[in-house]
């Protein structure tokens, strides 16, 4: 079976590897109410649907799911967003927000990027900031002990 590569887009990234299955990290991504703190609408495991996320006041943002590849990938694209803090409000508007998961030993690696959220954007130092702690902190909690820790603040 062939499968895809992970695309190259510029975006901030991080990653890290787990014990648990890519099938076990695929899902936990799927809970976005388990590890993203704030209120999400719709939803979140389904090729064409869309889900909006507010923490109020300082984000919404409405995602379109684009790819779903079980085990493998999961992409976002953002359709539209209201950043209180910068003074272009929409500037994640038009980005993807991509989960890649890749068989590794006995588990899995996790390659979140959020495409287009580059060091020339305002919001670049705030949110990948804010990324950190969710992507790192409570999806990496999620998939390891089964408990999102969604309110690092």
């Amino acid at each position: 079976m062939t499968t895809q590569a992970p695309r190259t887009e510029r975006g901030y990234s991080t990653s890290y590897t787990v014990e648990q299955s890519p099938d076990e990290v695929y899902a936990a991504v799927l809970d976005v109410r388990a590890w993203w703190t704030g209120e999400v609408e719709g939803r979140t495991d389904e090729v064409g649907a869309e889900f909006t996320y507010r923490h109020p006041p300082q984000h919404y943002s409405r995602q379109r799911v684009t790819e779903l590849n079980p085990g493998r990938r999961v992409v976002w694209q953002v359709t539209d967003s209201l950043l209180s803090f910068v003074s272009d409000p929409a500037e994640w508007t038009g980005s993807e927000i991509v989960f890649d998961i890749v068989p590794v030993g006995g588990g899995a690696e996790l390659r979140f990027t959020h495409v287009g959220l580059v060091p020339d954007v305002e919001c670049f130092g705030a949110c990948s900031t804010a990324w950190l702690p969710y992507v790192n902190g409570s999806l990496r909690s999620l998939v390891t002990t089964g408990q999102g820790l969604p309110d690092p603040w």
